[in-house]
């Protein structure tokens, strides 16, 4: 797949101009295409997080009639069985970031995962679509504003220079490339701890 997309423009299916500029910088001068961003109005799938990006990605690539790179977050509970997962934005515009928080109370394991996927697709129906998923745990010990965006998985780039954003890790550790992996340190100084996946 990587040889039929050298030297291409691959959309990036994105509104959000800081997060492409987050991207390009991650993948480096190495990457041998050019990613361009594009706004596209996908359905909402339904299904397990592999599946739901697979299918955001063969709708792009059949919208754009060439190739895309979609990116499908998701924020997993271990308590609710990996609930919210791919549903973290509809749970985050209805019970806010406090109300995520609180839908832990009654559990002792306050443990959660992010996953990210980037799902590649060359343009051509007939090749399979390319995952690409990474993610860190994390342990909510107490709440307050500063961590929402990190616990729902959407750090406030555009609140940030890039350095920073390359220091606080979660989307590095779940962009398609070599350089995207190690441990996660980033929120140390949060309320929310990040550990091991799996941890």
């Amino acid at each position: 797949m990587a040889a039929s997309l050298a030297s291409k423009s691959v959309v990036f299916v994105t509104g959000n101009a800081k997060k492409l500029e987050e991207v390009i910088q991650i993948l480096g001068d190495k990457f041998p295409c050019t990613l361009v961003a594009q706004k596209i109005d996908l359905p909402e799938y339904q299904g397990e997080p592999d599946q739901i990006s697979i299918q955001k990605c063969k709708e792009a690539a059949r919208q754009v009639q060439g190739p895309v790179l979609v990116e499908d977050a998701c924020l997993c509970f271990k308590a609710l069985g990996g609930l919210p997962g791919p549903y973290i934005k509809w749970f985050l515009e209805k019970l806010k970031p406090e109300g995520l928080y609180r839908l832990l109370d009654g559990y002792e394991d306050k443990s959660a995962y992010t996953l990210c996927t980037f799902a590649l697709s060359t343009g051509d129906p007939s090749q399979p679509v390319r995952l690409f998923r990474g993610g860190a745990g994390l342990r909510v010990r107490s709440w307050h504003s500063e961590a929402a965006g990190t616990l729902a998985g959407t750090p406030a780039s555009s609140l940030m220079d890039m350095s920073r954003c390359k220091q606080r890790c979660p989307r590095l550790r779940r962009t398609p490339s070599p350089n995207a992996s190690g441990p996660c340190t980033s929120c140390r100084s949060t309320s929310a701890a990040w550990l091991p996946p799996g941890a």
